[in-house]
């Protein structure tokens, strides 16, 4: 992996030397537009809806348009003056605790690797965050570009998620919200013990990627010329019911599905009794 920043978390006068690394990587089919008639890929060209000309990307600028239509030009001797702080430096702002972080607040998520020389800082730092179960909120300047951010600890690494600002966060404003809404206490109880049966541990390792896998077998069968996979047919889940026979329904088939993955119980071998 290849860093995507290097700088150093601050934090009182202790500073820890990090590398920045992103902690995703995307393993979906990526398809290129083409001519289908001969494969050929498609191109876009950039050209000025003023003038007609096409114009190379080292010749393009930053423009911004102001309610008015007018537009303004940024370069980046405009960037370089903004008066923002470039200190390649994570910040810390304060310790906060983990249950107040809502996710709703997480933009992107990057692993931080100490210099060779900040290695025991750096354990130290994540091991009073465990410790004392809190994230730390900081602020950190990535291109020019200040965020907030929330730096915690995931098994042995320091993790960081840059953050949305308050006011990027959407309200939501849906018609429901304002209708007087109430669950019948019996619906209540049948959708507790529905989620008591569904109950399980965290661990996305046991479920696949079934379109990805679909597509697998899709882009394998027109590249050899096979026979194409078929989708299968759809179970019919018959008439609508109501909510109650709804939920009575999937308790029953949760209670079946969980007492036949239920390993058989082994009989007790019975004692002869001697003569």
């Amino acid at each position: 992996m290849r860093p995507v920043w290097r700088g150093a978390i601050s934090f009182g006068l202790v500073t820890i030397a990090v590398r920045m690394f992103g902690s995703t990587e995307e393993h979906d089919f990526r398809f290129h537009q083409v001519h289908p008639e001969d494969g050929g890929r498609i191109r876009y060209k950039r050209v000025c809806e003023i003038c007609g000309n096409e114009v190379e990307y080292r010749d393009i600028a930053k423009g911004y348009e102001l309610e008015d239509g007018r537009v303004v030009i940024l370069t980046d001797e405009d960037f370089e003056k903004l008066p923002v702080s470039t200190d390649k430096s994570i910040q810390v702002l304060e310790f906060v605790p983990t249950e107040e972080v809502d996710p709703i607040f997480f933009q992107k998520t990057y692993y931080l690797d100490p210099d060779k020389t900040a290695g025991r800082p750096y354990v130290l730092l994540r091991q009073a965050l465990e410790d004392t179960d809190r994230h730390a909120l900081v602020k950190i300047t990535v291109r020019q570009r200040e965020s907030l951010g929330i730096l915690r600890a995931r098994d042995d690494v320091l993790v960081l998620h840059t953050i949305f600002w308050p006011d990027e966060i959407r309200k939501p404003d849906f018609g429901f919200l304002d209708q007087d809404l109430e669950v019948r206490p019996q619906e209540l109880k049948m959708a507790t013990s529905l989620i008591d049966n569904m109950s399980g541990s965290f661990k996305p390792e046991q479920f696949t990627d079934e379109y990805r896998d679909a597509m697998a077998e899709l882009v394998t069968a027109k590249a050899d010329g096979a026979e194409l996979p078929e989708r299968p047919e759809e179970e019919d889940t018959g008439d609508v019911i109501d909510l109650m026979t709804a939920l009575e329904r999937s308790v029953e088939q949760t209670r079946a599905k969980t007492a036949a993955e239920q390993p058989p119980k082994k009989k007790r071998a019975s004692k002869s009794k001697s003569a």
